[in-house]
């Protein structure tokens, strides 16, 4: 399937219109003279900047907005396309009820059963990766990952 850039672009810069409203909200750091809105407002001013300008070059080109390619014609491949949105959609609508480690777990086995690999792997990678995520972002980047299920075994 191709989008169209001048699509691509535009939404890309809503995404980064709505972060830089978004982190108005945040509170300055005390005694900082920057706060935790610094870095996701760089990342924000610089995707809208590189999302205007994939934007207008495909204003510039006259090809159709979508162009459905062989691949999506196959079922295997809507299949993972519908794996892969159905599982992000599970994520948010779950996360909080079932927790992370739970939903990350699901997530990544389907979306490495759509993809193909061996079951036994992908239950595999799908343990190691869960459980660096889990590691990196709750207990160095100190990120309120949810339990769910899991609470009393919080570590």
């Amino acid at each position: 399937m191709r989008i169209h850039d001048s699509l691509i672009g535009g939404v890309l810069l809503l995404l980064s219109l709505a972060v830089l409203w978004h982190i108005q909200g945040f509170p300055p750091a005390a005694g900082q003279q920057y706060g935790p809105a610094l870095f996701p407002g760089l990342i924000a001013i610089g995707l809208g900047a590189a999302s205007a300008v994939l934007a207008w070059q495909g204003l510039l080109t006259k090809q159709p907005l979508l162009v459905l390619s062989e691949g999506l014609r196959s079922p295997r491949h809507l299949a993972a396309f519908a794996i892969t949105v159905g599982s992000m959609v599970f994520y948010i609508l779950l996360s909080e009820t079932l927790g992370f480690i739970v939903c990350s777990l699901m997530v990544l086995v389907a979306l490495q059963w759509a993809c193909g690999v061996r079951p036994l792997l992908a239950v595999a990678v799908a343990i190691a990766a869960t459980l660096v995520i889990h590691t990196c972002f709750y207990k160095l980047l100190k990120v309120p990952l949810p339990w769910g299920l899991l609470q009393r075994f919080a570590w």
